[in-house]
């Protein structure tokens, strides 16, 4: 069995074993920035996964549909498939054959989604009456509290991923008349960082309105830390000492506010997370009858491929058929 690649050797993600031209020193910073810092993250783990679990480099057919056999039961049905993408590049970044082409690998893997595939696990989105009702039970006297609605209401209204919500800087904001423009620098569909703008406009209702909700928290943020720069984090953890940290929330840490202030509000924790509130927002818009360009003007879908998945569940029962008939 092949040793274990070191994390050196796998800095190259997409890449078994260490480049051996003499281009290798000046080619391989540019190989690793052809894929985000989480992708290669997941490649590495993946391609570590299947050396320790027995396999070898480059991989038969057989070798892998055995391992997605053994694993077949376990995991989900969209993580075999990252595991089979991970190895594909691991073999044609060394012109080895791909055994994820292969008759054999494909069938398996058809099999196995058939026999043991289950619908992918969709959190609730979080529509207006159940964000308004996580605002209600926020304590504004808190630190907490108030980042927390900045958060909530700028996370709905922008159509944020968990990730762009953290990635924040207080450089980011440009506050006007008509409302705060958001600098979201790069996101998970744009890998090459040319960034894009979102309005955010004033709400009807000065109490779910995100733009206030900002700007009180970067105001809040300021007589904090006087040391705030542009450069600095707009949401960040606070400690039960009140003191607010210098480096940004995780992601992690956004879905596990989100479910804290759900349980607060009497929602079911363990059906929202993260995405809730973006698949809210697309939610809602779709209930609002907005079309589908102006709803991914917001988001950032590139296409309505995704963007159909909330829009089918918000407009379920608009014009329906059954209407007047019965």
């Amino acid at each position: 069995m092949t040793d274990l690649p070191t994390p050196e050797t796998l800095a190259v993600t997409t890449s078994a074993l260490a480049m051996s031209t003499a281009l290798a020193p000046v080619l391989q910073p540019y190989i690793e920035a052809a894929l985000a810092d989480r992708t290669r993250q997941e490649y590495r783990a993946d391609l570590r996964r299947f050396l320790r679990w027995g396999g070898m480099l480059p991989a038969s057919p057989e070798r892998l549909a055995a391992y997605l056999v053994a694993h077949a039961t376990d995991h989900a049905m969209a993580t075999l498939q990252r595991w089979l993408v991970s190895l594909g590049r691991a073999h044609t970044t060394q012109s080895w054959p791909d055994p994820t082409k292969s008759e054999l690998v494909k069938t398996t893997f058809k099999g196995i989604r058939r026999r043991h595939g289950r619908p992918q696990r969709q959190v609730a989105p979080l529509l207006r009456d159940d964000l308004v009702a996580l605002l209600r039970a926020l304590d504004e006297e808190t630190l907490s509290g108030r980042r927390n609605r900045a958060l909530l209401l700028l996370g709905f209204a922008g159509a944020l991923r968990r990730s762009e919500l953290v990635g924040l800087h207080l450089g980011d904001l440009q506050f006007s008349t008509s409302g705060l423009t958001l600098h979201l620098r790069h996101s998970k569909t744009d890998q090459e960082h040319r960034g894009r703008l979102i309005g955010i406009p004033f709400a009807r209702d000065p109490r779910h309105c995100p733009v206030g909700a900002v700007r009180a928290w970067r105001d809040t943020l300021q007589r904090h830390d006087s040391a705030s720069l542009p450069e600095s984090p707009l949401f960040r953890a606070i400690n039960r000492h009140g003191q607010v940290a210098e480096t940004a929330l995780t992601g992690r840490a956004v879905a596990l506010i989100i479910q804290s202030c759900c349980r607060n509000a009497g929602l079911n924790p363990s059906q929202y997370a993260g995405h809730s509130l973006r698949a809210g927002f697309c939610t809602a818009a779709a209930l609002a009858g907005k079309p589908n360009w102006q709803i991914r003007k917001q988001s950032g879908h590139k296409t309505d491929v995704m963007l159909n998945r909330y829009i089918r569940e918000g407009r379920l029962f608009a014009d329906h058929p059954l209407e007047g008939v019965l």
